[in-house]
């Protein structure tokens, strides 16, 4: 008996659209190890790719830096992020001149993790933006930026229900927000309810599915406990074991990561966004799979095993 997989299209690669998702480097070696990762991952033509951003001087030059040099150096559209997290409004909007003077035309606007951390209680900055939606307000104010915002298949940790939760994306929605980007997850079928949700509720903007390879399995527990986001019995079983097998550990990964993206390919999702962790083997692994080729001749042939 045979059946119709989408995912074995030969055009699969055509329809569908990624984006990559990368934090700014807090020394000389890990910022050479996240240009070869952009230098892997650039020529598959990404939609755009994002650098995250922190609080603080040192963390707001090293996004600024490193957002610069992939304008100059790519062919990629970068994607600033800004939170409302320790900064007045101007102090925001400061930087969003700055950006914008780059040539910086997307944002990722969000509420940003209280100081304490995830988990911790958040409290708006006096002056500042309240929450992302008015983040995004203030962003449109300024310019007809093209603005990602947050979603969460899980309900964000802080929200007392699915209702609250929506009704915050639906505001982001009406100030201008181009798509929602969720926060990762394991189960698919979590994805395909929220989404479900969200379109009942009258909002029809792209959302598209935050996927994160799983580098390292204690760590990604470690932070699925704060930051709500369930680990199913099942993947804890795959993992069950690898602490001291990071060959086994990586194959284990990348088969995850490849099971989760197809069988999201198989209903139906066409965009995709990467949390790299500034890593390109399992991203651009994944990428292969789905259909998606570097352009002939752009692929240099020394960063063939860069991670």
């Amino acid at each position: 008996m045979s059946f119709f997989r989408q995912s074995r299209r030969a055009d699969l690669g055509t329809n569908i659209k990624v984006s990559f998702e990368f934090f700014p480097p807090k020394t000389e070696v890990m910022e050479e190890r996240l240009w070869e990762t952009v230098t892997r991952l650039a020529p598959l033509n990404p939609e755009f790719v994002s650098v995250t951003y922190g609080a603080g001087g040192s963390t707001r030059e090293r996004t600024a830096r490193t957002i610069k040099r992939i304008l100059t150096e790519t062919d990629v559209n970068a994607a600033a992020h800004l939170t409302c997290v320790d900064a007045t409004k101007e102090e925001v909007d400061t930087v969003v001149r700055e950006f914008a003077a780059m040539g910086v035309k997307r944002f990722v606007a969000l509420r940003g993790d209280p100081a304490g951390g995830v988990g911790a209680h958040y409290k708006p900055t006096p002056g500042g933006y309240e929450n992302g939606a008015d983040l995004v307000a203030g962003l449109k104010a300024f310019a007809d930026f093209d603005i990602s915002v947050s979603a969460y298949p899980e309900k964000h940790p802080e929200s007392p229900d699915f209702a609250t939760d929506i009704d915050m994306l639906k505001r982001k929605v009406d100030n201008g927000a181009t798509r929602a980007i969720t926060q990762f997850f394991f189960e698919n079928d979590l994805y395909e309810r929220y989404v479900e949700k969200v379109r009942r509720a009258g909002i029809y903007i792209p959302i598209l599915p935050g996927i994160l390879p799983i580098h390292n399995f204690t760590q990604v527990t470690n932070f699925c406990s704060k930051a709500g986001t369930h680990i199913p019995a099942w993947l804890t079983e795959r993992f069950d074991g690898l602490e001291n097998d990071p060959q086994t550990h990586a194959l284990v990964s990348s088969a995850v990561a490849a099971e989760q993206v197809l069988d999201l390919v198989e209903r139906g999702v066409q965009d995709f966004h990467f949390y790299t962790m500034n890593r390109a083997d399992l991203a651009f692994a994944i990428c292969h799979l789905i259909g998606i080729r570097p352009a002939s001749g752009t692929l240099e042939p020394a960063l063939a095993g860069a991670a």
